[in-house]
């Protein structure tokens, strides 16, 4: 059973990367990260995917964080949900990279856990672009100042943007949120600033958003399987 559950990873592995390869865009990136999405997955899918992919998304930091003691080679692993401050010592370290900063007291409090480390922990600015009030992440009225503020935390760096509209199967309805955090990452770096990364679009979207400019996508259901 576990060597058919290897194959059948591997092969849903592959034919994501065969259509991120396939993309043609303007504004695909050189190099696309692709982020298996493993939250509530068993340990053993992450194992199994090992052989063949090495950085792996997590949305709770509890799961998060025993995965990551469970695992015996550590894999790069992202923590894409909503981090309450109080948990980020569950995140901060282990972490390659936090996709959901959105305000100033979570930073404040990775940034002292990351001091106390002796570590720079690598982050994104999480942007709402779509209004919806259910939906995390500051605004783009908000974002320059907001990255102005950030600078005053020395054991952080930003490396990007990310953003997370609503969900659908068709990556049409938002592309426009997708082409926009494109234009404010590439207005703010017109400015000075070095956003590199634009982590954007899930499995329902992310050819759309690969073909707006993503270096980064989190793709889940098409590797693991429905939820």
């Amino acid at each position: 059973m576990s060597k058919n559950r290897e194959l059948e990873l591997s092969k849903n592995l592959s034919a994501v990367l065969n259509m991120i390869s396939g993309v043609k865009s303007t504004y695909k990136a050189k190099n696309i990260m692709l982020v298996a999405v493993s939250k509530t997955k068993p340990l053993e899918d992450i194992k199994y995917l090992q052989k063949y992919h090495n950085t792996f998304g997590e949305n709770y930091a509890q799961e998060f964080a025993e995965k990551w003691e469970s695992i015996d080679i550590k894999p790069d692993f992202h923590f894409i949900g909503a981090l309450q401050s109080n948990k980020a010592n569950l995140v901060v370290e282990k972490a390659t990279l936090i996709h959901s900063i959105d305000r100033l007291s979570l930073a404040k409090e990775i940034d002292k856990i990351a001091k106390k480390n002796n570590i720079v922990q690598n982050i994104l600015v999480q942007l709402n672009l779509t209004g919806e009030t259910t939906k995390s992440g500051i605004t783009e009225n908000q974002i320059e100042l907001f990255l102005e503020d950030l600078k005053t935390f020395k054991n952080i760096s930003v490396i990007g943007l990310m953003t997370m509209p609503f969900f659908t199967d068709d990556g049409e309805l938002v592309r426009p949120y997708f082409k926009k955090l494109r234009e404010i990452r590439d207005s703010l770096n017109e400015k000075g600033y070095s956003l590199e990364h634009l982590s954007m679009g899930m499995s329902g979207d992310f050819i759309v958003a690969i073909e707006e400019g993503a270096t980064i996508v989190r793709v889940g259901s098409l590797i693991f399987g429905e939820r």
